[in-house]
Protein backbone atom coordinates (compact mmCIF):
# COMPACT_ATOMS: atom_id res chain seq x y z
CA UNK A 1 0.00 0.00 0.00
CA UNK A 2 1.18 3.38 -1.14
CA UNK A 3 2.13 5.88 2.21
CA UNK A 4 0.03 8.21 2.96
CA UNK A 5 2.98 11.46 2.62
CA UNK A 6 4.07 10.31 -0.88
CA UNK A 7 0.57 9.66 -2.56
CA UNK A 8 0.08 13.75 -0.89
CA UNK A 9 2.86 14.83 -2.83
CA UNK A 10 1.72 12.59 -6.02
CA UNK A 11 -1.75 14.22 -5.97
CA UNK A 12 -0.22 17.72 -5.40
CA UNK A 13 2.52 16.89 -8.16
CA UNK A 14 -0.79 16.26 -10.54
CA UNK A 15 -2.94 19.31 -9.44
CA UNK A 16 0.37 21.61 -10.06
CA UNK A 17 0.96 19.66 -13.75
CA UNK A 18 -2.89 20.18 -14.54
CA UNK A 19 -3.54 23.74 -13.30
CA UNK A 20 0.04 24.30 -15.91
CA UNK A 21 -1.33 22.26 -18.39
CA UNK A 22 -5.06 24.36 -17.84
CA UNK A 23 -3.48 27.90 -17.93
CA UNK A 24 -1.34 27.00 -20.96
CA UNK A 25 -4.62 25.71 -22.39
CA UNK A 26 -6.43 29.00 -21.82
CA UNK A 27 -3.29 31.30 -22.84
CA UNK A 28 -3.62 29.16 -26.03
CA UNK A 29 -7.40 29.78 -26.05
CA UNK A 30 -7.00 33.27 -25.98
CA UNK A 31 -4.28 33.75 -28.36
CA UNK A 32 -6.64 31.91 -30.54
CA UNK A 33 -9.26 34.32 -29.47
CA UNK A 34 -7.48 36.95 -30.85
CA UNK A 35 -6.81 35.63 -34.20
CA UNK A 36 -9.15 36.41 -36.99
CA UNK A 37 -11.56 39.32 -37.13
CA UNK A 38 -15.37 39.72 -36.23
CA UNK A 39 -17.77 40.03 -38.63
CA UNK A 40 -18.03 43.70 -38.38
CA UNK A 41 -14.89 45.65 -38.03
CA UNK A 42 -15.96 48.97 -36.69
CA UNK A 43 -13.48 51.78 -38.00
CA UNK A 44 -13.57 55.75 -36.62
CA UNK A 45 -13.43 58.84 -38.68
CA UNK A 46 -13.45 62.37 -37.57
CA UNK A 47 -13.93 64.94 -40.42
CA UNK A 48 -14.85 68.62 -40.09
CA UNK A 49 -18.70 68.24 -41.83
CA UNK A 50 -19.57 71.66 -40.93
CA UNK A 51 -17.84 74.70 -40.04
CA UNK A 52 -15.33 76.77 -42.32
CA UNK A 53 -13.26 73.85 -43.42
CA UNK A 54 -16.53 71.22 -44.18
CA UNK A 55 -15.20 71.17 -47.77
CA UNK A 56 -12.46 69.37 -46.68
CA UNK A 57 -14.57 66.69 -44.86
CA UNK A 58 -17.00 66.16 -47.36
CA UNK A 59 -14.01 65.81 -49.87
CA UNK A 60 -12.42 63.04 -47.63
CA UNK A 61 -15.86 61.10 -47.24
CA UNK A 62 -16.35 60.72 -50.65
CA UNK A 63 -13.20 58.75 -50.90
CA UNK A 64 -13.81 56.82 -47.86
CA UNK A 65 -17.08 56.21 -48.79
CA UNK A 66 -15.95 55.03 -52.14
CA UNK A 67 -13.27 52.65 -50.33
CA UNK A 68 -15.54 50.95 -47.78
CA UNK A 69 -18.22 50.26 -50.40
CA UNK A 70 -15.73 48.44 -52.62
CA UNK A 71 -14.02 46.62 -49.70
CA UNK A 72 -17.41 45.37 -48.95
CA UNK A 73 -18.73 44.22 -52.17
CA UNK A 74 -15.49 42.64 -52.52
CA UNK A 75 -16.36 40.56 -49.38
CA UNK A 76 -14.81 43.17 -46.79
CA UNK A 77 -11.32 42.46 -45.03
CA UNK A 78 -11.16 38.81 -44.92
CA UNK A 79 -15.01 38.09 -45.13
CA UNK A 80 -15.56 40.67 -42.32
CA UNK A 81 -17.35 43.63 -43.48
CA UNK A 82 -16.28 47.47 -42.86
CA UNK A 83 -18.75 49.74 -41.10
CA UNK A 84 -18.15 53.65 -40.93
CA UNK A 85 -18.83 55.48 -37.76
CA UNK A 86 -18.55 59.20 -38.39
CA UNK A 87 -17.85 62.10 -36.19
CA UNK A 88 -18.20 65.85 -37.10
CA UNK A 89 -15.58 67.66 -34.88
CA UNK A 90 -16.71 71.15 -36.94
CA UNK A 91 -12.71 71.42 -37.70
CA UNK A 92 -12.33 72.09 -33.94
CA UNK A 93 -9.03 71.22 -32.20
CA UNK A 94 -11.14 70.93 -28.87
CA UNK A 95 -14.07 69.14 -30.55
CA UNK A 96 -11.92 66.51 -32.33
CA UNK A 97 -10.51 65.37 -28.92
CA UNK A 98 -13.79 65.04 -27.78
CA UNK A 99 -15.35 62.84 -30.51
CA UNK A 100 -12.10 60.54 -30.98
CA UNK A 101 -12.33 60.19 -26.98
CA UNK A 102 -16.22 58.74 -28.02
CA UNK A 103 -14.71 56.64 -30.96
CA UNK A 104 -12.52 55.00 -28.63
CA UNK A 105 -14.46 54.50 -25.70
CA UNK A 106 -17.75 54.34 -26.33
CA UNK A 107 -17.99 53.11 -29.87
CA UNK A 108 -15.02 51.31 -29.60
CA UNK A 109 -13.56 51.59 -32.97
CA UNK A 110 -10.44 49.34 -34.33
CA UNK A 111 -8.66 52.18 -35.84
CA UNK A 112 -9.46 55.56 -36.76
CA UNK A 113 -9.25 57.66 -39.85
CA UNK A 114 -9.04 61.29 -39.76
CA UNK A 115 -8.05 64.57 -39.66
CA UNK A 116 -7.23 66.82 -42.93
CA UNK A 117 -6.61 70.15 -40.37
CA UNK A 118 -3.64 69.60 -38.94
CA UNK A 119 -4.06 71.24 -35.68
CA UNK A 120 -7.53 69.01 -34.84
CA UNK A 121 -5.13 65.74 -35.85
CA UNK A 122 -2.07 66.84 -33.93
CA UNK A 123 -5.09 66.59 -30.61
CA UNK A 124 -6.69 63.47 -31.45
CA UNK A 125 -3.61 61.64 -32.17
CA UNK A 126 -2.52 62.17 -28.58
CA UNK A 127 -5.55 60.52 -27.32
CA UNK A 128 -5.01 57.97 -29.72
CA UNK A 129 -1.24 57.06 -28.89
CA UNK A 130 -2.06 57.01 -25.11
CA UNK A 131 -4.83 54.61 -25.60
CA UNK A 132 -3.39 52.26 -28.54
CA UNK A 133 -5.64 53.03 -30.89
CA UNK A 134 -3.80 52.84 -34.69
CA UNK A 135 -4.73 56.35 -36.37
CA UNK A 136 -3.91 57.25 -40.11
CA UNK A 137 -4.29 60.39 -41.46
CA UNK A 138 -4.89 60.72 -44.85
CA UNK A 139 -4.24 64.57 -45.58
CA UNK A 140 -2.57 66.68 -42.33
CA UNK A 141 1.09 67.48 -43.58
CA UNK A 142 2.18 69.06 -40.22
CA UNK A 143 5.56 67.25 -39.32
CA UNK A 144 4.17 67.25 -35.53
CA UNK A 145 1.45 65.40 -36.23
CA UNK A 146 3.06 61.65 -36.45
CA UNK A 147 5.65 62.60 -33.47
CA UNK A 148 2.71 62.32 -31.37
CA UNK A 149 3.69 58.15 -31.22
CA UNK A 150 4.70 55.29 -32.60
CA UNK A 151 0.64 54.95 -33.32
CA UNK A 152 -0.33 57.17 -35.87
CA UNK A 153 0.34 56.98 -39.11
CA UNK A 154 0.07 59.23 -42.41
CA UNK A 155 -0.26 58.72 -46.63
CA UNK A 156 0.81 62.12 -47.44
CA UNK A 157 3.77 64.09 -47.71
CA UNK A 158 4.94 66.53 -45.07
CA UNK A 159 4.97 70.42 -44.99
CA UNK A 160 8.65 70.08 -44.80
CA UNK A 161 8.84 68.81 -47.91
CA UNK A 162 5.35 70.86 -49.34
CA UNK A 163 7.49 73.95 -48.58
CA UNK A 164 10.35 72.71 -50.61
CA UNK A 165 8.81 71.76 -53.27
CA UNK A 166 7.20 75.47 -53.54
CA UNK A 167 10.30 76.94 -53.17
CA UNK A 168 12.09 74.77 -55.60
CA UNK A 169 9.73 75.56 -58.35
CA UNK A 170 9.60 79.36 -57.28
CA UNK A 171 13.16 79.56 -57.48
CA UNK A 172 14.11 77.04 -60.05
CA UNK A 173 10.98 77.21 -62.70
CA UNK A 174 9.41 80.67 -62.48
CA UNK A 175 12.81 82.23 -61.75
CA UNK A 176 11.42 84.17 -58.82
CA UNK A 177 13.69 85.73 -56.83
CA UNK A 178 12.12 88.48 -54.34
CA UNK A 179 8.52 87.17 -52.01
CA UNK A 180 6.46 87.99 -49.41
CA UNK A 181 4.93 85.62 -47.37
CA UNK A 182 1.23 85.66 -45.93
CA UNK A 183 0.70 83.34 -43.12
CA UNK A 184 -2.40 82.28 -40.54
CA UNK A 185 -0.89 82.75 -37.33
CA UNK A 186 -3.80 79.93 -35.41
CA UNK A 187 -2.96 77.12 -38.06
CA UNK A 188 -0.42 74.87 -37.56
CA UNK A 189 -0.54 74.09 -41.05
CA UNK A 190 0.29 77.57 -41.91
CA UNK A 191 3.20 78.14 -39.95
CA UNK A 192 4.90 74.83 -40.49
CA UNK A 193 4.61 75.30 -44.03
CA UNK A 194 5.56 79.13 -43.98
CA UNK A 195 8.85 78.12 -42.02
CA UNK A 196 9.65 75.00 -44.48
CA UNK A 197 9.42 76.88 -47.58
CA UNK A 198 10.99 80.09 -46.00
CA UNK A 199 14.31 78.05 -45.01
CA UNK A 200 14.29 76.33 -48.60
CA UNK A 201 13.72 80.18 -50.59
CA UNK A 202 16.92 81.39 -48.64
CA UNK A 203 19.06 78.48 -49.41
CA UNK A 204 18.09 78.70 -53.03
CA UNK A 205 19.16 82.23 -53.03
CA UNK A 206 16.06 84.03 -52.92
CA UNK A 207 14.81 87.06 -50.69
CA UNK A 208 11.94 87.34 -48.41
CA UNK A 209 11.19 90.98 -48.38
CA UNK A 210 8.65 91.43 -46.44
CA UNK A 211 6.37 88.66 -44.06
CA UNK A 212 2.91 89.48 -42.86
CA UNK A 213 0.09 87.38 -40.79
CA UNK A 214 -3.54 87.22 -40.67
CA UNK A 215 -6.14 84.78 -38.69
CA UNK A 216 -8.67 82.74 -40.24
CA UNK A 217 -11.28 85.12 -39.21
CA UNK A 218 -10.39 88.42 -41.16
CA UNK A 219 -12.47 89.32 -43.80
CA UNK A 220 -10.50 92.77 -44.45
CA UNK A 221 -6.54 92.23 -45.73
CA UNK A 222 -6.07 95.29 -47.21
CA UNK A 223 -3.65 96.36 -44.54
CA UNK A 224 -1.04 93.33 -45.19
CA UNK A 225 -1.38 93.35 -48.88
CA UNK A 226 -0.80 96.99 -49.32
CA UNK A 227 2.45 96.71 -47.33
CA UNK A 228 2.97 93.56 -49.58
CA UNK A 229 2.40 95.74 -52.71
CA UNK A 230 5.35 98.72 -51.93
CA UNK A 231 7.74 96.14 -51.50
CA UNK A 232 7.34 95.15 -55.48
CA UNK A 233 7.73 91.29 -54.59
CA UNK A 234 8.12 88.90 -57.59
CA UNK A 235 5.13 86.68 -55.89
CA UNK A 236 3.29 85.74 -52.35
CA UNK A 237 3.73 82.36 -51.20
CA UNK A 238 0.23 82.04 -49.22
CA UNK A 239 0.25 78.97 -47.39
CA UNK A 240 -3.49 79.02 -45.92
CA UNK A 241 -6.75 77.68 -46.44
CA UNK A 242 -9.01 77.80 -49.19
CA UNK A 243 -11.18 80.43 -47.58
CA UNK A 244 -9.13 83.03 -46.90
CA UNK A 245 -6.53 82.26 -50.09
CA UNK A 246 -9.94 82.93 -51.98
CA UNK A 247 -10.71 86.49 -50.30
CA UNK A 248 -7.00 87.10 -50.04
CA UNK A 249 -6.22 86.83 -54.01
CA UNK A 250 -9.13 88.66 -54.99
CA UNK A 251 -8.40 91.80 -52.33
CA UNK A 252 -5.06 91.89 -54.09
CA UNK A 253 -6.17 92.19 -57.85
CA UNK A 254 -8.84 94.47 -56.61
CA UNK A 255 -5.50 96.82 -55.33
CA UNK A 256 -3.34 96.66 -58.59
CA UNK A 257 -1.47 93.47 -57.54
CA UNK A 258 -0.76 91.37 -60.66
CA UNK A 259 1.79 89.04 -58.91
CA UNK A 260 0.83 85.27 -59.14
CA UNK A 261 0.33 83.66 -55.02
CA UNK A 262 1.92 80.18 -54.21
CA UNK A 263 0.10 78.36 -52.04
CA UNK A 264 -0.65 74.38 -50.68
CA UNK A 265 -2.91 71.69 -50.81
CA UNK A 266 -5.23 73.52 -48.38
CA UNK A 267 -6.43 75.73 -51.29
CA UNK A 268 -7.80 72.47 -53.05
CA UNK A 269 -11.66 72.59 -52.52
CA UNK A 270 -14.04 73.80 -55.26
CA UNK A 271 -15.02 76.62 -52.98
CA UNK A 272 -11.70 78.25 -53.44
CA UNK A 273 -12.91 79.22 -57.04
CA UNK A 274 -16.55 80.34 -55.93
CA UNK A 275 -14.70 83.08 -53.85
CA UNK A 276 -12.02 84.19 -55.95
CA UNK A 277 -13.26 83.71 -59.21
CA UNK A 278 -11.18 84.78 -61.81
CA UNK A 279 -8.10 86.59 -59.64
CA UNK A 280 -7.07 82.94 -59.04
CA UNK A 281 -5.67 82.41 -62.96
CA UNK A 282 -2.14 82.57 -62.86
CA UNK A 283 -1.51 81.17 -59.30
CA UNK A 284 0.04 77.85 -58.19
CA UNK A 285 -0.24 75.29 -55.87
CA UNK A 286 1.82 72.30 -54.31
CA UNK A 287 -0.73 69.27 -54.44
CA UNK A 288 -0.93 65.63 -54.06
CA UNK A 289 -1.98 63.62 -57.04
CA UNK A 290 -3.37 65.61 -60.54
CA UNK A 291 -6.77 64.80 -62.87
CA UNK A 292 -4.47 64.30 -65.51
CA UNK A 293 -2.21 61.99 -64.57
CA UNK A 294 -3.20 58.91 -67.37
CA UNK A 295 -2.24 55.81 -64.81
CA UNK A 296 -5.44 53.85 -65.96
CA UNK A 297 -5.81 53.43 -61.96
CA UNK A 298 -6.51 57.12 -61.51
CA UNK A 299 -8.59 57.41 -64.52
CA UNK A 300 -10.63 54.65 -62.47
CA UNK A 301 -11.22 56.02 -59.57
CA UNK A 302 -12.12 59.36 -60.94
CA UNK A 303 -15.00 57.42 -63.09
CA UNK A 304 -16.20 55.52 -59.87
CA UNK A 305 -15.92 58.54 -57.82
CA UNK A 306 -17.83 60.62 -60.19
CA UNK A 307 -20.54 57.59 -60.72
CA UNK A 308 -20.85 57.55 -56.62
CA UNK A 309 -20.64 61.28 -55.67
CA UNK A 310 -21.23 63.07 -58.62
CA UNK A 311 -18.59 65.06 -59.07
CA UNK A 312 -14.50 65.24 -60.14
CA UNK A 313 -12.08 64.20 -56.82
CA UNK A 314 -9.83 66.76 -55.47
CA UNK A 315 -6.79 65.43 -54.04
CA UNK A 316 -8.40 65.34 -49.95
CA UNK A 317 -10.95 62.80 -51.53
CA UNK A 318 -7.83 60.86 -53.29
CA UNK A 319 -6.05 60.84 -50.37
CA UNK A 320 -8.51 59.99 -47.84
CA UNK A 321 -9.23 56.77 -50.45
CA UNK A 322 -6.04 55.38 -50.06
CA UNK A 323 -5.33 56.13 -46.34
CA UNK A 324 -8.76 53.98 -46.27
CA UNK A 325 -7.09 51.49 -48.49
CA UNK A 326 -3.75 51.34 -46.89
CA UNK A 327 -5.87 50.93 -43.18
CA UNK A 328 -7.91 48.01 -44.54
CA UNK A 329 -5.19 46.33 -45.59
CA UNK A 330 -2.90 46.69 -42.60
CA UNK A 331 -5.82 45.21 -40.93
CA UNK A 332 -6.04 42.48 -42.87
CA UNK A 333 -2.44 41.52 -42.78
CA UNK A 334 -2.71 41.71 -38.91
CA UNK A 335 -5.70 39.46 -38.85
CA UNK A 336 -6.69 40.78 -35.59
CA UNK A 337 -8.68 43.86 -33.62
CA UNK A 338 -5.43 44.41 -31.74
CA UNK A 339 -3.99 47.58 -32.12
CA UNK A 340 -0.66 46.89 -31.66
CA UNK A 341 -0.56 44.12 -34.50
CA UNK A 342 -2.39 46.57 -36.63
CA UNK A 343 0.28 49.18 -35.70
CA UNK A 344 2.72 46.69 -36.74
CA UNK A 345 1.35 46.29 -40.04
CA UNK A 346 1.07 49.86 -40.89
CA UNK A 347 4.73 50.51 -40.47
CA UNK A 348 5.34 47.71 -42.68
CA UNK A 349 3.82 49.09 -45.56
CA UNK A 350 5.60 49.51 -48.65
CA UNK A 351 4.83 49.66 -52.45
CA UNK A 352 1.54 50.29 -51.60
CA UNK A 353 0.01 51.53 -55.00
CA UNK A 354 -2.69 53.91 -54.31
CA UNK A 355 -4.00 56.97 -56.39
CA UNK A 356 -1.60 59.62 -55.12
CA UNK A 357 1.38 57.63 -55.99
CA UNK A 358 2.98 54.58 -54.58
CA UNK A 359 2.54 54.39 -50.87
CA UNK A 360 5.57 53.53 -48.53
CA UNK A 361 5.53 54.56 -44.99
CA UNK A 362 9.21 55.09 -43.16
CA UNK A 363 10.40 54.56 -39.97
CA UNK A 364 8.81 58.80 -39.10
CA UNK A 365 5.48 57.16 -40.50
CA UNK A 366 4.99 59.29 -43.13
CA UNK A 367 4.90 58.62 -46.55
CA UNK A 368 7.43 59.47 -48.98
CA UNK A 369 6.03 60.80 -52.25
CA UNK A 370 6.48 63.67 -54.69
CA UNK A 371 5.01 66.68 -54.98
CA UNK A 372 2.82 67.75 -58.15
CA UNK A 373 2.69 71.39 -58.96
CA UNK A 374 -0.81 72.48 -60.15
CA UNK A 375 -1.72 75.97 -62.04
CA UNK A 376 -5.06 77.89 -61.44
CA UNK A 377 -6.68 78.50 -64.87
CA UNK A 378 -10.30 79.52 -65.56
CA UNK A 379 -12.03 77.26 -62.46
CA UNK A 380 -9.65 74.18 -63.08
CA UNK A 381 -6.16 72.73 -61.53
CA UNK A 382 -3.93 71.94 -64.77
CA UNK A 383 -0.87 69.89 -64.50
CA UNK A 384 2.48 72.24 -64.19
CA UNK A 385 4.83 69.73 -63.11
CA UNK A 386 6.24 67.14 -60.24
CA UNK A 387 8.90 68.05 -57.57
CA UNK A 388 10.76 64.44 -56.43
CA UNK A 389 11.71 64.43 -52.43
CA UNK A 390 15.17 65.63 -52.23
Amino acid sequence: MMKRSVFLSLFSMACLLAGIFGAACERKGRAAAAEGLPKEVKIGVYMAMTGDTAAFGTSSMGGIRLAVKQLNEAGGIRGSKVRIILEDDRGQPGEAKTVVTRLISKEHVTAILGEVASNCSIVAASTCQQNAVPMLTPSSTNAGVTKKGDYIFRVCFIDPFQGEAAAKFAATVLNKKRAAILTDLGSDYSRGLTQSFKESFLKLGGEIAIERNYQASDTNFNAQLTSIREQKVDFVYLPGYYGNASQIIKQSRELGMPQPFIGGDGWDSPDLWTGGGAALNGCFITNHYSVDNPDPRVQTFISQFKELNGEIPNALAALAYDGANVLFDAIGKANTTDGARIRDALAATREFPGVTGTISINAQRNAVKPAIILELKDGKYVYRTTIPPS
